[in-house]
């Protein structure tokens, strides 16, 4: 199957997407080294002991990994749509950004019961970085003539 450039670059902000959701799964797993979660839980619940933000910490660490998995499937599963040329490919990639810009807004500014964001803001903000990837993809995608369809004034092979 030949692509077109509007694919291509389609195609190549898609990949550009599904990196930078694994980044942004994996960067909570790394708090033993930036802090950026124990912290932030320490300074939302000052009376927590090291117990309480470990644990508090580990339930943000599966729940965003958990989320990092949907969305590196979610990208595999779009990319394939679009390669193999399917017809819908295009309304699943808009539904699921769509998606991911309500989980990742969520993320961003949902607050706990301390009153500050649930989250670390360096999170939540880094959350965001796929739906600019996957906006852009969109936006390409939707720009492509659908296929299967052939343009007026043309003849079909």
């Amino acid at each position: 199957m030949t692509t077109t450039t509007g694919e291509r670059r389609a195609l190549a902000a898609m990949s550009v997407g599904l990196g930078l959701t694994v980044l942004v799964a994996i960067a909570p797993l790394l708090d033993g080294v930036t802090h950026l979660l124990s912290d932030h839980v320490r300074a939302g619940y000052p009376s927590y002991d090291t117990a309480q933000v470990g644990a508090a910490v580990t339930a943000y660490q599966y729940l965003l990994a958990g989320v990092g998995v949907l969305g590196v499937a979610a990208w595999l599963w779009t990319i394939r749509a679009v390669r193999r040329g399917k017809r819908w490919a295009r309304g699943v990639a808009a539904a699921a950004l769509a998606l991911a810009v309500v989980v990742a807004l969520t993320a961003l500014l949902a607050r706990d019961t301390s009153g500050d964001v649930g989250l670390a803001p360096a999170l939540g903000w880094a959350g965001l970085l796929p739906c600019v990837a996957g906006g852009v993809a969109v936006g390409l995608l939707w720009q492509m003539p659908r296929p299967g369809v052939v343009s007026p004034g043309t003849r079909a092979a």
